[in-house]
């Protein structure tokens, strides 16, 4: 009987006592009425008979959603959109107050779902799958944040993961970016071939202004300075050989002639 006493004496000490972790926070409801203090981590003592702790997480959450949102041009995109959230830990009796535990439900879901239409309705369903992707999630985040932040909740990002638009879209859009490839692959090779006429022309000019030069440098005197430095240079030749000149040019007949 007195094991008995002692096992009941545990329980009762050990269902007088909840534990609330790191990252979430407590809030006591006694007698169906919402304290407004905050517990935050540690052991407390409580009456299980009149007291209960809702204990509500403050760490980031991830909630992940397959939305179909409209478009400017009235197209449906499916999308894969991921919300990280928190609540503010001072916040949390007014929550569950106000809103309950639900509150992802209840509160953040429908304010998500009627910003993500609102902005997306004014984007190009092509803006969806471009640079305009973080446009949007900006805006979706900034509209949430105006509704849930005096509610208690922080919206830190919005992202986008995946978009899926209408197959005809789609091919459209492929289509267009390998006309585009074609047209910059294209544009590089004129350009070569551009500076390869360039390069052409400035040899041509090149070779041009060294024949004039030459041609303007030549005079009787120099050909005459020519003539005999090709007179001495055949005649350091061991070979037989006839040279019929006017004293200007020579005219190199072989000896085997």
């Amino acid at each position: 009987m007195k094991n008995l006493s002692i096992l009941l004496s545990l329980l009762f000490i050990i269902s007088s006592c909840t534990v609330i972790r790191q990252g979430e926070v407590g809030v006591k409801r006694k007698l169906g009425k919402i304290n407004p203090d905050v517990y935050y981590a540690g052991i407390y003592g409580i009456n299980p008979f009149f007291t209960k702790v809702i204990k509500t997480p403050t760490r980031t959450e991830n909630l992940e959603l397959n939305l179909s949102l409209p478009s400017k041009e009235g197209l449906s995109i499916q999308s894969e959109i991921s919300i990280l959230y928190r609540i503010k830990e001072e916040m949390a009796p007014v929550i569950i107050e106000d809103i309950g535990q639900n509150y992802v439900r209840n509160a953040i879901l429908p304010v998500f779902r009627s910003a993500a239409s609102d902005i997306s309705a004014n984007f190009m369903a092509k803006d969806m799958h471009s640079g305009k992707r973080k446009q949007i999630e900006t805006e979706i985040k900034e509209r949430m944040t105006e509704v849930l932040a005096e509610r208690g909740f922080i919206i830190e990002e919005v992202l986008m993961k995946s978009i899926e638009l209408p197959s005809e879209l789609s091919a459209a859009i492929e289509r267009k970016l390998q006309a585009e490839q074609e047209s910059m692959s294209m544009d590089f090779i004129l350009e070569i071939e551009r500076k390869e006429a360039e390069r052409r022309r400035i040899e041509a000019e090149g070779n041009r202004d060294a024949q004039k030069i030459l041609a303007e440098g030549l005079n009787d005197a120099i050909i005459q300075l020519r003539s005999i430095e090709a007179f001495k240079e055949l005649a350091k030749s061991p070979n037989a050989k006839v040279i019929i000149t006017d004293g200007k040019t020579p005219l190199l007949i072989p000896g085997n002639q």
